[in-house]
């Protein structure tokens, strides 16, 4: 392995704003699928139950 070789594979410049892109990507997604599920009928109505519940005044 020639020095270049070797220098480009311990140059991690950039490695850190790889790491924050794919943790953004990670986080989109998880909430993408929220954004589904919350959109789903049965969740609505769980959670309407919620709010009414609270808002009941004893």
């Amino acid at each position: 392995m020639t020095d270049h070789t070797r220098d480009l594979w311990r140059d991690d410049e950039g490695a850190s704003t790889a790491e924050y892109a794919i943790v953004t990507m990670a986080a989109v997604a998880i909430a993408g699928v929220l954004v589904a599920v919350m959109r789903s009928g049965a969740v609505q109505s769980l959670l309407q139950g919620i709010v009414e519940q609270a808002l009941q005044v004893p």
